[in-house]
């Protein structure tokens, strides 16, 4: 155990099983890479390795609340929360098959992904600081408590100006006031601020709300809106659709006036874009599409939510170029004592 050795695996060994798990499309890819490299296990092993390296890791994650080695004192840190689909494999009531095999139903879950990266004067994002990437699919509670152990061990409170962004999911932002109190933000330190590009796509679900425009009617109306939004006009794309807000289809127009209002405040555009801060999700957008899409989701895929929720630390990690720091966290004293 002190030297890293568990179930009669040597940290190498873990590390590379658990890597092509995480890697690749499936255990059974990720055996067949082993066999190819000299490493003779079957898929059942090359799971319970991988899922027990998991486990390990995030058991580490819980007890170590040492501050990490990246500094982000200083820095404009973006922070940015999403959900994705997958499909949970749940016992289903009832008898068995003639086979004697559990009847289950595969139910659609959405596994929570958070991203923590930092952004140069310019606004791009940092390659010398690679991102913390993480998942869950405990809820919403549970995916900002992790967010909340990150921004600790990462010390936020040195930061120069940091960043909530995301679209507009109530779940997300009824939970960040909470977040910033808790971690002891100052007020002028914090900018919260809804996705610019969804914000657009709900311009454009207003504009096809009105079957009596032209299709060029539409377009011109949304660019103008659009225009309006990234001058900081929030008030006046306000009154715009409140004013086109009649007709049989004006209750479905209320709902999107009334999303516009609510996020009125996360809608300074143009002081962000003056501050050379990024106006869109485009980084969580694409951390689902890779943790989740590329590996938990398809055709016939139905996880066990244990499995799942090793795969989605495992991958989350290795997408974030952060593998190293994972491969400390499963082979750590405290990890291995607690187990």
């Amino acid at each position: 155990m002190l030297l890293g050795i568990y179930d009669r695996c040597t940290p190498a060994l873990a590390s590379e099983v658990s890597l092509f798990a995480a890697m690749l499309g499936s255990l059974d890819e990720a055996q067949a890479v082993l066999a190819d490299r000299g490493v003779e296990l079957d898929t059942k092993t090359v799971r319970t390795i991988a899922y027990r390296y998991a486990a390990r890791a995030r058991l580490e994650q819980q007890v170590d609340h040492a501050a990490f080695a990246d500094s982000v004192a200083g820095r404009r840190v973006v922070i940015s929360s999403d959900g994705g689909r997958m499909r949970l494999r749940e016992t289903k009531r009832g008898p068995k098959t003639t086979k004697g095999r559990r009847r289950y139903t595969g139910a659609w879950r959405e596994p929570k992904v958070l991203i923590v990266y930092v952004v140069d004067a310019e606004g791009k994002r940092e390659a010398s600081f690679a991102p913390f990437l993480d998942a869950t699919l405990k809820g919403p509670d549970a995916v900002f408590a992790l967010l909340r152990t990150y921004l600790q061990r990462l010390a936020i409170t040195q930061a120069d100006q940091v960043l909530f962004i995301a679209d507009g999911a109530p779940w997300i932002w009824k939970r960040v006031p909470l977040l910033v109190q808790t971690l002891g933000l100052a007020a002028e330190q914090v900018h919260e601020l809804l996705d610019f590009y969804h914000a657009v796509q709900h311009l454009g679900q207003v504009a096809a709300l009105r079957p009596d425009w032209s299709a060029k009617a539409r377009a011109r109306w949304r660019t103008q809106q659009r225009r309006l939004l990234l001058q900081g006009q929030v008030e006046q794309v306000i009154a715009a659709v409140q004013a086109i807000c009649r007709g049989r289809n004006s209750k479905a127009i209320r709902t999107q006036r009334n999303y516009f209002i609510k996020n009125q405040s996360r809608m300074a555009y143009a002081q962000l874009m003056a501050m050379k801060l990024p106006i869109g999700s485009g980084a969580i957008e694409s951390a689902v599409r890779r943790v989740i899409n590329l590996r938990l989701k398809g055709p016939s895929l139905f996880w066990c939510r244990a499995s799942a929720e090793a795969i989605l630390l495992l991958r989350s990690y290795y997408k974030a170029g952060r593998w190293n720091m994972l491969k400390r966290m499963a082979t750590s004293h405290l990890a291995l004592l607690e187990t």
